[in-house]
């Protein structure tokens, strides 16, 4: 990623972070609306597991500058969530609902610039946990 990239996703975040407990239940409202059998895969309590989701993605957003350190915790989460039975198209579609959610928290402000930005970040992110999956797999 770019510098100019890792601040579009840092700085948007920061627009969002602050209603996180809202940002959260959007976003998997939108996840289940758009696969409703991932909800199989959430044993614990929603509310909880938003603000893991968002506590995570906090993380993972403020150290895109360090990415190298990022890197072992990702693909730690990869191999828990292949135990989970996530597989790798779930991944798109988290993806999906990540951006949506993003363009729906931000509004106007969610440029193409900043679509283009998550979806770099995304893409890094998902990358590296289907390969700590991969590892769990052989």
């Amino acid at each position: 990623m770019t510098p100019i990239q890792i601040k579009a996703v840092q700085d948007s975040f920061a627009q969002v972070a602050p209603d996180r407990d809202h940002v959260a239940a959007i976003f998997y409202d939108r996840l289940f609306k758009l696969d409703a059998s991932l909800q199989s895969l959430f044993t614990t309590d929603l509310a909880e597991q938003g603000r893991k989701l968002m506590a995570m993605l906090g993380l993972i957003v403020r150290s895109l500058d360090h990415v190298g350190g990022l890197v072992p915790v990702l693909e730690a989460m990869g191999e828990r969530h292949h135990s989970y039975g996530v597989r790798n198209d779930h991944y798109d579609t988290v993806g999906a609902a990540l951006l949506w959610t993003l363009e729906t928290g931000l509004g106007a402000a969610f440029t193409a610039h900043i679509r283009e930005s998550w979806t770099t970040a995304y893409r890094l992110v998902s990358d590296t946990m289907k390969y700590g999956a991969r590892r769990a797999a052989a």
